[in-house]
């Protein structure tokens, strides 16, 4: 399975379990995209917060590549699949380097 590589910047919700953290990803143009999800979801090994930043991934799933203008390869991936998850501002389709895939 291909997931994008993110980072975890921040504790949102330790009230109980599961512990809901704030991830950060910076597509291929340069935006910003933030998340908060349940840390088992973007991370296999726990947490710890003395460590922030820590690396993540969100799953997804590769819908096109191709080569910008400037000879990057790119990749079109979309996080509805296999967890449904979307950013803070509903957004689940996003450009992103090729080499920010991870295969989980």
């Amino acid at each position: 399975m291909k997931a994008i590589a993110v980072e975890i910047s921040n504790v949102v919700d330790d009230s109980g379990y599961p512990t809901f953290v704030e991830c950060l990803l910076i597509d291929a143009m340069g935006q910003r995209h933030i998340f908060v999800e349940k840390e088992p979801v973007v991370s296999a090994a726990g947490i710890d917060i003395e460590s922030f930043p820590a690396s993540g991934v969100i799953a997804c799933e590769v819908e096109s590549e191709w080569l910008d203008s400037n000879g990057r390869s790119v990749v079109r991936v979309a996080t509805t699949r296999p967890w449904g998850i979307e950013s803070t501002a509903g957004s689940s389709s996003f450009v992103v380097l090729a080499e920010q895939l991870r295969e989980i």
